[in-house]
């Protein structure tokens, strides 16, 4: 029997990096899934290529999590069908929209990331756990950063945000105690996805300075943290992973093999 059949999970921001490495994780593991994300050509991608790969069975659908009905209407939508007992929640849509200092931010980037990776989370949260409860248990993963753990120049609203999601992850474990709630936070370094790109509006070239001279993590690293909190035994909680390129020992400290600067 594979891992996770029988198992129904949720992935939010899966048309991409952590999200959709995460999505093929749990679904070659044997979890049914429901894939989300306003790309929604990708996601209906990713479910044939996982359901054609031999995974379990994938629903597509659209959805920006920072609109509070559309969440209500899909969770509404799933009641009835096989997708309905969502037992695995993965909150991983989020971004970081520019790097200003704080006196020169703009106003539209820090709506964007408050409404996604706070309020955005928060709507799934709030609308996908009562079910669990219902059920007597559930996993809710959160994917953090190490940005949630440091504050580093000019990453003042990003790092808020994720400061915001390590409180809140810590407060449904409180919250949910005694319920059956297993609540695990996945806090990485750097990733090469698509994160930077988004960050600098499309500057490739900027984006691809991130990494230069270092190997950061891989999507499917984080997916396999994700894969492995999920599977541990049903007594057991695991509340939190750090993980770290080798070349990064904190948000500031980067080892660059050509000797760039970060």
């Amino acid at each position: 029997m594979s891992r996770l059949e029988g198992r129904t999970a949720l992935v939010t921001g899966a048309s991409s990096g952590i999200g959709r490495a995460t999505a093929r994780a749990l679904g070659g593991a044997g979890a049914r899934l429901v894939v989300c994300a306003r790309r929604v050509e990708r996601v209906e991608a990713l479910a044939r290529e996982i359901e054609s790969g031999g995974g379990g069975p994938c629903r597509a659908l659209a959805l920006d999590v920072r609109d509070r009905d559309a969440v209500r209407a899909m969770v509404d939508g799933l009641a009835g069908t096989p997708f309905e007992a969502i037992d695995i929640l993965v909150n991983n849509a989020g971004l970081a929209a520019g790097l200003d200092p704080l006196p020169e931010g703009d106003f539209g980037d820090w709506d964007r990331m408050l409404d996604t990776n706070v309020r955005g989370l928060l709507n799934v949260t709030r609308l996908v756990v009562p079910g669990m409860i219902a059920r007597g248990g559930g996993h809710v993963v959160n994917i953090g950063s190490i940005a949630g753990r440091e504050v580093y120049p000019n990453g003042n609203v990003y790092c808020a945000s994720k400061h915001a999601v390590r409180a809140l992850n810590r407060a449904l474990r409180i919250d949910t105690l005694g319920r059956g709630i297993r609540v695990t936070s996945v806090d990485p370094g750097l990733v090469e996805t698509e994160f930077s790109l988004v960050r600098f509006a499309g500057d490739a070239r900027r984006a691809k300075a991130v990494y230069r001279g270092m190997e950061p993590l891989r999507a499917e690293d984080v997916a396999d943290a994700v894969l492995w909190a999920v599977t541990r035994p049903s007594h057991v909680n695991v509340e939190e992973i750090l993980l770290m390129p080798t070349d990064q020992a904190s948000s500031v400290h980067v080892h660059r093999r050509d000797g760039s600067a970060r």
